[in-house]
């Protein structure tokens, strides 16, 4: 094991702060770590939408090509742009504990008339499929850029409003005054929590890393990126994904969506904390109910 660790990270300021929170707990541990930045293919093309670019951990790659290069020691990515096939040599590591999962309405007035005919700006396939079916009469605009540079979009552009991940705006203390919770849309797999990657050849190295690791988020995170896997659906396609742990029972939403709006299946489902199986379990259902229908048409 190397000494200091270095930690591979996207070079935007969420992903530095993320790379930071992960740095101070390997602090705890008593471990020397340095921080290694670099851009990735979804930070250099921020105009195409994510969905567009055909390439599964469009975020991601850059980072794990380090890592198996030994350029890094560990990569810390938004758990989310993670592919649920990690590359062969890598493993994950630890699961930081989740902050809110939930998605989050950025907007310019005092306050939004739904109604109303408005402007929504979002580069998620799966915020603009739960949007456009909740709101049909509204129009979906791309909002690609760092978080900064996508609140500086909403303010000069003809927009009403746009679609964040809140633990972002949290994490950077920037969360505007006018926004509002949007806990009837079913987040992105494994949506607001850390993911820390490692090379399997360095066990040492993984068992401190599993000090920090958090077993409840791990294991809700693991139960949405088991549902996302059995659908063969990337990071970007219309399929959310929530799990969380109440008095020892996994609460579970999931969600498939048209990318236009028209057609959605979601299942809720309470089981035991045992249960080792229910994300793939869970996909099969939706699958069932309706939606091999729409993963067919998408």
């Amino acid at each position: 094991m190397s000494s200091p660790i270095r930690i591979g990270t996207r070079d935007s300021e969420l992903a530095l702060w993320q790379a930071t929170h992960v740095q101070k707990k390997i602090t705890s541990l008593g471990l020397e770590s340095v921080l290694v930045p670099l851009k990735s293919e979804g930070d250099k093309n921020q105009i195409k939408p994510l969905y567009e670019m055909g390439v599964v951990g469009v975020f991601t790659k850059v980072l794990d090509t380090a890592l198996l290069n030994h350029r890094i020691d560990i990569a810390v990515h938004s758990m989310k742009d993670v592919p649920t096939q990690l590359p062969k040599g890598l493993v994950q590591a630890a699961v930081l504990e989740r902050e809110s999962p939930l998605d989050l309405l950025v907007f310019k007035t005092s306050e939004l008339d739904f109604s109303k005919s408005l402007t929504i700006a979002t580069s998620s396939l799966r915020r603009k499929a739960q949007w456009l079916c909740r709101y049909p009469h509204h129009q979906i605009v791309v909002l690609r850029g760092n978080v900064n540079t996508r609140l500086q979009k909403l303010k000069t552009n003809d927009w009403d409003g746009a679609i964040f991940a809140k633990a972002g705006l949290e994490r950077l203390n920037i969360v505007p005054k006018n926004s509002v919770d949007l806990p009837w849309m079913t987040p992105a797999p494994a949506q607001g929590a850390i993911m820390v990657v490692a090379k399997n050849e360095n066990p040492e190295l993984c068992k401190l890393l599993s000090k920090i690791n958090h077993q409840k988020t791990a294991q809700c995170v693991q139960i949405e990126r088991n549902f996302l896997r059995t659908l063969q659906g990337g990071c970007s396609a219309p399929i959310g994904a929530l799990a969380h742990i109440t008095n020892d029972e996994i609460h579970f939403t999931g969600n498939i969506s048209h990318p236009n709006g028209k057609d959605t299946v979601v299942i809720e489902k309470t089981a035991p904390i045992q249960d080792k199986a229910l994300g793939k379990l869970y996909a099969e259902e939706i699958l069932s109910s309706g939606g091999q229908r729409i993963l067919e048409q998408i």
